[in-house]
């Protein structure tokens, strides 16, 4: 496992999967550009969730987990001192100091597109996490296409209110067509038995609905809460690994392994909020992609009060956008918080002072999110949507 150093954020609630990619030849190092950050959802700085309930200044939260192979993106991080130069990913900036919140693993998981490798990838992470001992609230997975539509601070002020139990996730037991598609076809990953990449495959034979536990399905994309991670790597009363064992099988089976294991758990079934915290825009019916967001999105981005949007293309100019109106974030920059304390003249990096950690700074952001999460948590909204 490579660790590198992040922004400083310990303000107890989030850790945050993120999948990116290294390229397959790890002792190959990919100089970034000095002074042309990349334009695309893939500057991650921005939204590193990086989180602790105990106020201090060691973070260790977050994992992005590696596989395929592209260049990447521009990160402000530095090595620690124990990374040697052979496994680094490529030459990284060393502007920001160490935090020790960021934890990469190096060796990729083999992982195949719609495979269930999709979900032990997502399990590997939650694994390792938990092994670390660190103390967070939120376990959240984006996509390296998704980006934020608002600061570190505006979540932490919004979620430092919240019930630390809650999980953020859209479901629905009307599986509708996918019972047809999905649940009674039978695949094969073969990402679980081989060490060469290559597309499911699918067998003839066919498979009734299952009647030990009731289906669910929906985004793929969520926040969940500790306890229920914990529940799902532990699975005392073995609910996860049955559901584990069964979706081995199924396509795409990040769109209904958590949410099955959820809401057939008694313990965490009245823990849901139905919603996935992303504003997405799909065809009707929906396909298997979203649309690519752009410009013209801008507006409907920002009344979502969503805190996260896919999906975006490399360098597509809405996210400058989003940077300098939402993030009010300077080229190059990482998105300032409560403890930049530098000047902000001339366009000067008021990151590049930092000050205390534990100052949180909301703006409209948060007033955003406040509006989302009390529309969620309504009487209309939140007990009558949990796993109907």
């Amino acid at each position: 496992m490579v660790l590198l150093d992040f922004l400083p954020y310990p303000h107890h609630l989030f850790t945050l999967l993120l999948p990116l990619t290294l390229p397959h030849n790890r002792t190959q190092h990919h100089p970034l550009p000095p002074s042309h950050p990349t334009r695309s959802p893939y500057r991650i700085w921005i939204i590193l969730l990086l989180l602790r309930r105990v106020q201090d200044q060691t973070q260790t939260h977050l994992l992005p987990l590696f596989s395929a192979s592209i260049r990447l993106p521009d990160l402000r991080i530095r090595r620690r001192r124990e990374v040697s130069p052979a496994n680094s990913p490529g030459s990284l900036p060393s502007e920001q100091p160490r935090f020790g919140n960021v934890h990469v693993i190096e060796k990729a998981n083999l992982v195949t597109y719609r495979g269930p490798t999709m979900v032990a990838n997502t399990l590997h992470a939650a694994a390792v996490l938990l092994r670390e001992g660190a103390e967070w609230d939120w376990f959240i997975n984006l996509s390296a296409t998704d980006y934020p539509l608002m600061s570190q601070d505006d979540l932490l002020h919004v979620f430092s209110h919240l019930p630390r139990d809650l999980n953020f996730i859209d479901h629905t037991s009307n599986i509708g067509w996918k019972a047809s598609q999905r649940a009674k076809p039978v695949i094969i990953d073969p990402g679980l038995y081989l060490n060469k990449k290559s597309d499911v495959f699918w067998i003839t034979q066919r498979r009734s609905i299952p009647t030990a536990f009731k289906l669910f399905t929906g985004s793929a994309w969520m926040a969940l809460s500790r306890p229920f991670i914990d529940y799902c790597i532990w699975g005392w009363d073995n609910l996860p690994r049955t559901v584990l064992m069964y979706y081995s099988n199924f396509l795409s089976s990040p769109e209904g392994y958590f949410h099955t294991v959820l809401c057939n758990a008694e313990e965490f079934k009245n823990t849901t909020v139905n919603s996935d915290l992303h504003f997405i825009t799909w065809d009707n019916p929906p396909k298997q992609h979203p649309h690519h967001l752009t410009l013209a999105d801008m507006d409907r981005m920002v009344n979502s009060n969503a805190p996260f949007a896919r999906k975006f293309r490399r360098e597509d100019p809405v996210l400058d956008t989003i940077d300098e109106e939402l993030l009010n974030r300077g080229s190059g920059m990482p998105t300032p918080g409560g403890w930049c304390i530098g000047s902000h003249e001339n366009g000067t990096d008021p990151c590049a002072v930092i000050g205390d950690i534990n100052v949180i700074r909301p703006g409209q952001g948060a007033r955003r999110l406040e509006t989302l999460v009390a529309s969620l948590l309504s009487t209309e909204n939140f007990r009558p949507k949990q796993c109907k």
